[in-house]
């Protein structure tokens, strides 16, 4: 039993996709533009110029509140928040505070130990700032502005989270929800998806009561200690990593009885694998917020949460669990495919069409749902192994997604249907797979230009296992001598004769038979 609890809440900044900034007509590109080329007045605050609120990047907003079960403020407004620093071109930061799009939310995951409920304190919408260059000279920085401006959601859970490894997560989770709603590609390397923590820590009750054997202790478990905020987050690892030297160093200090008194902001230092002081908070900064007065306020009507609402697909958590009551599929193949929205998508098109190959096979007798419930789970994970193992892994080789690929789920179900028939043995159907995925044909045309199907001749067959043994005379006396391995070499021999269309099993049986 630990003797203390860590306390952990994220502030997790989003990047909106959007084709133009926030408050101005720049392009939303700044990353793939030269320094300092996608400005204007209006991002770079210049006397006289007046902002237009971006309608998508509201309604973007508005949807991952909703996703998160976000209650919506109906009424709503932007705020100014007053700060100097040079990343920032007007000194003030375009943001909300009293009034955000969404509160008191909540973000479900699950990991192999538990189940995860974590609570969002708000969700709302701001500004991007500049970005600060420290190259070359280190007696000077640079300013490029083209990030000022862009769309930036922000997104602040409750400090519920208990572990490094649960923020991770937590942060791996909410990435997703956002590419399902396709609103951003919450990438942290190209910094479209940004992460502080907050982290504190503070007795563990039942330690403390059990070593003490007395209630009267007076121990709060509901008391929140000074924070550290931690900065510099820029991957996944750094995040779980950052959060546990932290929390390492915070247990340090209580056990020599010299626990934070005050707030701190610190740095993670990726190389040396530890945190920095950056500063001490010795009061809370005073941004002096007031409503935005160059913006009217919103008012948001039935029609735009009708329409915000219309848009909000079955999130990664309902698919996970829909997957496996509907599919019977393990842990790891669901979060393969559902941590793509478009695999996922594909994967329950080729099983719907999986479904109308079997019905439609002449030999395979009963109606529709009887065939399917006889055959599901076996068809199910063989469609489901042969996308992960197979077709996930011609796309991770050719540098593909999914939708990149030629092959159709219609066509792909066909060809998981011919292995299952025994009309493709494996080593075929990679074959085929591969030339379905560069030319787009399907299955059976390939198997019959290049004569690839199932060898069912079993007289054919025969022939070759005899030639087989009688031109590998001494391979045979080692296999009857005990020699396991020789067998293994006799049926690929017979497999090269036959240019992979024989069954491996079949082969194998008959050579076992006629070796006795």
């Amino acid at each position: 039993m630990n003797k203390y609890e860590p306390v952990i809440g994220l502030e997790i900044h989003v990047q909106l996709k959007t084709k133009s900034k926030m408050f101005c007509s720049c392009l939303n590109s700044g990353d793939d533009r030269p320094p300092n080329t996608t400005i204007c007045p209006v991002c770079m605050g210049h006397p006289g110029v007046l902002p237009v609120t971006n309608k998508l990047a509201v309604k973007y907003a508005v949807m991952a509140a909703l996703a998160l079960d976000c209650k919506i403020n109906k009424k709503s407004h932007f705020d100014r928040k007053s700060y100097y620093y040079p990343d920032l071109p007007k000194n003030y930061q375009i943001s909300q505070y009293s009034l955000p799009f969404g509160h008191d939310g909540h973000l479900l995951f699950e990991t192999k130990e538990l189940k995860r409920r974590v609570r969002i304190e708000r969700v709302h919408l701001e500004e991007d700032t500049g970005k600060l260059l420290h190259e070359g000279d280190k007696s000077a920085s640079y300013v490029d502005y083209n990030r000022a401006g862009i769309p930036l959601m922000e997104v602040v859970t409750r400090p519920d989270i208990q572990t490094p490894a649960g923020a991770r997560i937590l942060l791996q989770e909410l990435r997703l929800i956002m590419r399902y709603l396709e609103i951003s590609d919450a990438d942290m390397e190209k910094g479209q998806l940004r992460c502080d923590a907050n982290v504190s820590l503070r007795p563990n009750p039942e330690y403390f009561l059990e070593k003490a054997k007395d209630a009267s202790i007076g121990l709060d478990p509901k008391k929140l200690y000074p924070k550290t905020e931690v900065k510099n987050l820029n991957s996944f690892k750094s995040v779980e990593k950052a959060l546990a030297y932290e929390i390492q160093r915070q247990t340090e200090l209580w056990d020599k009885d010299q626990a934070p008194t005050q707030q701190a902001t610190m740095g993670w230092d990726d190389k040396k694998g530890q945190t920095v002081l950056q500063r001490i908070k010795e009061e809370q900064h005073d941004y002096r917020y007031f409503p935005e007065p160059d913006l009217p306020p919103y008012e948001f009507d039935k029609k735009f949460l009708d329409s915000a609402k219309s848009e909000i697909v079955e999130m990664p958590y309902d698919r996970r669990k829909r997957f496996k009551i509907e599919y019977g599929l393990g842990d790891y193949d669901i979060d393969i495919l559902v941590g793509d929205k478009k695999m996922a998508h594909f994967f329950e098109e080729m099983i719907s069409e999986l479904k109308a190959w079997l019905v439609a096979l002449e030999q395979v007798e009963g109606s529709e749902e009887e065939i399917w419930a006889k055959h599901k789970k076996k068809l199910v994970k063989k469609a489901a192994n042969w996308m992960i193992s197979r077709l996930l892994g011609l796309m991770n080789e050719k540098k593909l997604g999914i939708t990149d690929s030629k092959i159709t789920p219609e066509n792909f179900a066909e060809l998981i249907t011919l292995v299952y028939e025994n009309k493709l043995n494996n080593q075929t159907a990679v074959a085929v797979m591969g030339k379905m995925f560069m030319t787009g044909k399907d299955p059976s045309n390939i198997m019959e230009e290049e004569d690839l199907g199932q060898l069912t001749d079993d007289k054919g067959l025969d022939a070759v296992i005899d030639s087989v043994i009688s031109n590998n005379k001494k391979v045979v006396d080692e296999y009857k001598s005990g020699k396991e391995p020789a067998l293994k070499f006799l049926i690929g021999q017979v497999m090269k004769q036959t240019k992979g269309r024989a069954d491996a099993k079949k082969v194998e049986e008959v050579l076992k038979y006629k070796l006795k």
